[in-house]
């Protein structure tokens, strides 16, 4: 009788890892594999900055800008159609919600300065999305203050790639959205939350929750950025009114409009909580 060829280790069987049957080892691999490298980094702790994927930096969205208008002027009286009339809205818009991405690359340069000064070190690590906009903006500010930050990216069908500010080895890729929320608010002292979609609702509301409910051991700082913007996509004054939250949850965050008052509110509240 011939041998018994030897058979592929479980482990090793990427059929099985890709089953539906291994999913409960995916998942311990999202919390594990993460722990390895936070511990490995000897980060202590994160400041964690959420926003729209869509906003660009200034010097993008001016020259998407002029790249509508060569394509208008290159038309000539017939060359403003209905659709260049609209994008040169469009990019004039991006221009204006440029200051929000600059805004947040000047917070996470001034907070990663402020700690790289602490006698500890590796505390309020900035941590991000991992993908483009505010999320690129707060890992380019941590870099350029000479600060390793976390990129915490997800796997999605239109391929959010990360950012290139991320340090190789803090660049993590998720596929579950619960696991990858996990590792962003676990680490956490603070929150800085700019403008953006359903993704960052999604995140800022989850927080407030967990907060509100007394489900986190510890106190975690939420700053909404730009006021105008929060107040205007949710009625605070109504919820209140109708009893839907009360005026204590409105304790919960802080407004801030400008990098030096976030900065400022935030260097206070975490040195008075937890330096």
């Amino acid at each position: 009788m011939a041998p018994t060829k030897f058979t592929t280790k479980a482990y090793k069987n990427l059929d099985f890892l890709n089953s539906s049957d291994a999913r409960p080892l995916r998942l311990l691999a999202e919390y594990f594999e993460p722990q390895q490298r936070i511990r490995k980094n000897q980060i202590q702790d994160t400041i964690v900055f959420f926003g729209s994927a869509r906003l660009m930096s200034r010097e993008a969205a001016e020259q998407r800008k002029q790249e509508v208008l060569a394509s208008i002027n290159s038309g000539g009286a017939r060359g403003a159609s209905k659709k260049l009339v609209a994008d040169l809205q469009d990019a004039e818009r991006h221009v204006t919600s440029s200051e929000y991405y600059e805004d947040a690359v000047e917070l996470a340069k001034l907070l990663s300065k402020w700690s790289l000064g602490l006698s500890k070190k590796n505390r309020f690590v900035i941590c991000s999305g991992g993908g483009p906009g505010i999320m690129e903006a707060a890992n380019k500010g941590a870099q350029l203050a000479g600060a390793k930050s976390i990129g915490l990216n997800i796997s999605l069908p239109f391929e959010q790639e990360p950012n290139p500010y991320i340090p190789p080895e803090l660049n993590m890729e998720f596929h579950y959205f619960f696991m990858r929320k996990f590792w962003f608010v676990y680490p956490a002292k603070a929150l800085v939350v700019f403008p953006g979609g359903f993704g960052t609702m999604d995140e800022l509301f989850e927080v407030l929750t967990l907060v509100q409910t007394d489900k986190l051991r510890k106190e975690v700082f939420i700053v909404l950025y730009g006021s105008d913007f929060w107040k205007k996509v949710i009625n605070f004054d109504a919820l209140m009114e109708t009893r839907l939250i009360s005026r204590e949850d409105m304790n919960l965050f802080t407004f801030a409009n400008t990098p030096k008052e976030a900065f400022t509110h935030l260097r206070k509240k975490l040195t008075e909580r937890y330096l």
